[in-house]
């Protein structure tokens, strides 16, 4: 193989074109669209997530800041792609708002929650200087779901159990050029609903979790430099996707723990109807995480990933950062 070194415009404009194709389509999710996956819930929810929203019933905010730092991008056999450079670097904020009702079916309350992100920076740096790799900033596709939040288990000390299930629908509305490989938006129609539990082992020590189902619908207007020129359609694959973390409450106010997530691509892309092997997409991370209640009304949680185990798609580092209003 030559090195860098020894090739011409031709080879650069060819490896330009092959990170393209292994970048394009993914959820990197801060709201830009990386690969073939669109952006989902990896890590921006933790503790306490099958329980009540805090508050109670009626309107409450969340906003959301993200920073996404990828060092390096995988292939399919969890190697890095051979390149001068390969570093991901986004930012984004997320606006979420909910409504907590009563009354509904199987002793259960039901509520509603849509989030908007806007993605303020995306950077990715090839080191071939390739302008097909510009990240696009802008508003990113609409989540909106409707839940039904269960009566609590209770124990002697309190509750032991908690648990959510909402079917939640991400609607193409966000920012999307065919032309460039990180979009804020999908330009296709996704089915994204999930499970959520708290579990209180100990008055003071709880674990959660949030299990998702993806399905995706078609992109009929793809990227020629990714998917080729004579593509009319592209299909995501099928995957499902965890958040998880422990937690204890040190105090009252405060309480920290470990969270982490797991996303894995179960079925392949279809171009044109036909499915392509070799681009399902895999991640693991796992990091610290730190809670502090102002009030039951004001609460700020902060978490860190590290990305490991992972294939089709960058790897690299998540902060995410959560203040939660009740209105």
């Amino acid at each position: 193989m030559k090195h860098f070194s020894d090739v011409g415009d031709d080879c650069v404009r060819h490896c330009s074109q092959l990170i393209s194709v292994l970048l394009v389509g993914c959820s990197i999710s801060t709201g830009v669209l990386a690969t073939d996956l669109p952006v989902v819930n990896l890590g921006a929810t933790s503790f306490y997530d099958g329980a009540e929203i805090p508050g109670g019933k009626g309107w409450t905010t969340s906003l959301f800041y993200q920073n996404y730092n990828g060092s390096k991008i995988v292939d399919n056999k969890g190697h890095a792609i051979g390149l001068p450079k390969s570093t991901t670097n986004i930012d984004s904020v997320l606006t979420q708002l909910v409504y907590q009702g009563e009354g509904g079916p199987l002793n259960g309350d039901w509520g509603f929650s849509a989030i908007l992100p806007v993605v303020t920076k995306a950077d990715v740096n090839d080191g071939l200087n390739n302008a097909v790799l510009d990240g696009k900033e802008g508003v990113a596709d609409l989540n909106v779901g409707v839940y039904l939040q269960f009566k609590p288990i209770m124990g002697e000390h309190g509750p032991v159990f908690a648990q959510r299930i909402e079917a939640d629908v991400i609607a193409p509305v966000g920012d999307y050029d065919k032309h460039t490989a990180i979009n804020p938006g999908s330009n296709f129609w996704s089915f994204n609903p999930y499970w959520a539990a708290t579990y209180w082992a100990t008055p003071n020590t709880t674990i959660s979790w949030r299990l998702h189902y993806l399905w995706n619908g078609k992109n009929n207007d793809p990227s020629p430099e990714t998917y080729g020129a004579n593509a009319d359609d592209v299909q995501a694959g099928q995957a499902v996707h965890l958040n998880f973390n422990g937690l204890y409450a040190f105090t009252p106010a405060f309480s920290a723990g470990v969270n982490g997530y797991w996303l894995n691509q179960f079925t392949d892309t279809k171009i044109d109807g036909h499915e392509v092997s070799g681009r399902r997409e895999k991640v693991f991370a796992i990091g610290p995480g730190a809670m502090y209640a102002f009030s039951r009304e004001d609460i700020v949680v902060a978490n860190m990933y590290f990305e490991s185990d992972v294939r089709n798609r960058p790897e690299g580092d998540r902060f995410v950062m959560r203040w939660i209003h009740k209105l």
